[in-house]
């Protein structure tokens, strides 16, 4: 089957690590089952992995590709969970297993015409969303909804700052906080980014900027450039929710400012297979439709790839096999 791989890694250049070619079907084992992909979608993950962060030579060749939606041997359509792992060695949290791992790190990726997954990772696609639109929630959309829900307790009329406006997961949360009625505010370098986000109805600054009021929830994915910004602009009680560290991961935090204000700083990470089922009634409820920057076929990953590595991507880029 056509499959876009990482034949090895290259972490001076992760790109010359990817090839598209034919792979074997997949052959799951029991509990497991095979889905036809539709539309799959790219992460930075997918670099991530070409440069050998969470994956080793040893692994390769492994299809790259986490997110994707089609049809289950059965004829139905699905979403795909990524996260494999157990529920119960996470204390009901299958994130938290110690074992856990993701799609295209221990066991073949999405980014193919066929993927294996266990029975118990599938999550019914419904007719509102197109298979393009399905294919974007498994990753950053879940990781988004984690963060601002189960992590950040969003409350009620709230206020959210997200930095880093125009990555995939900032994306997301844009548009789901906007959905949930918070008040929302993103900061990016880019005044053409800052632009795109005012149009999904966020109110946008410069890095740094002073926001017209503190903040319930901070959506961080940045890191070191802006984890000081991040904590003055929580209001007292406040939480931090940070899923990436794009700019760095040496932070300098002023301990004071957090005890003082009884600041909580969370780590988080994808999200659970009953978040994703939530996160998919959500957006049918609301009527959300994930943003999409282009969509590429199979055989043009490499060039998918290229721009998702340039930053030249508002939205997800969609594979269709």
């Amino acid at each position: 089957m056509l499959s876009a791989y990482a034949s090895t890694i290259n972490p001076a250049d992760p790109l010359a690590a990817l090839e598209v070619g034919d792979r074997r079907n997949p052959d799951p084992p029991p509990g497991w089952v095979t889905v036809t992909v539709k539309a799959a979608t790219l992460n930075r993950h997918d670099l991530w992995s070409l440069g050998g962060v969470g994956l080793a030579e040893t692994d390769c060749p492994m299809i790259l590709g986490c997110d994707a939606a089609g049809i289950d041997d059965e004829g139905n359509e699905v979403i795909v969970h990524a996260v494999i792992g157990d529920a119960e060695a996470g204390g009901g949290d299958e994130t938290l297993d110690p074992r856990r791992s993701l799609l295209s790190e221990k066991y073949p990726g999405t980014l193919a015409q066929r993927v294996m997954v266990p029975r118990h990772n599938l999550v019914h696609k419904p007719a509102e969303l197109s298979f393009a639109e399905a294919a974007c929630l498994p990753t950053a959309y879940l990781t988004a909804y984690r963060m601002l829900t189960t992590k950040g307790r969003l409350p009620k009329n709230g206020a959210v700052l997200i930095q880093g406006a125009g990555g995939g997961v900032a994306t997301a949360a844009t548009l789901l906080a906007r959905a949930m009625g918070a008040r929302v505010y993103v900061t990016s370098r880019d005044a053409e980014r800052r632009r795109l986000a005012t149009e999904l109805g966020a109110t946008a600054f410069e890095p740094g900027a002073r926001l017209p009021e503190r903040v319930d929830v901070v959506i961080e994915s940045v890191g070191e450039a802006t984890m000081d910004h991040s904590l003055k602009c929580a209001k007292p009680g406040g939480r931090i929710v940070l899923c990436g560290t794009t700019s760095g991961h040496l932070a300098e935090i002023d301990l004071r400012r957090v005890f003082f204000l009884q600041l909580e700083l969370l780590g988080s990470t994808m999200g659970t297979h009953a978040e994703l089922v939530a996160l998919t009634d959500f957006c049918v409820t609301t009527g959300i439709k994930p943003l999409i920057d282009s969509t590429y076929p199979l055989s043009r990953t490499r060039d998918a790839m290229a721009k998702l590595a340039a930053g030249e991507v508002y939205g997800k880029i969609v594979i269709e096999p």
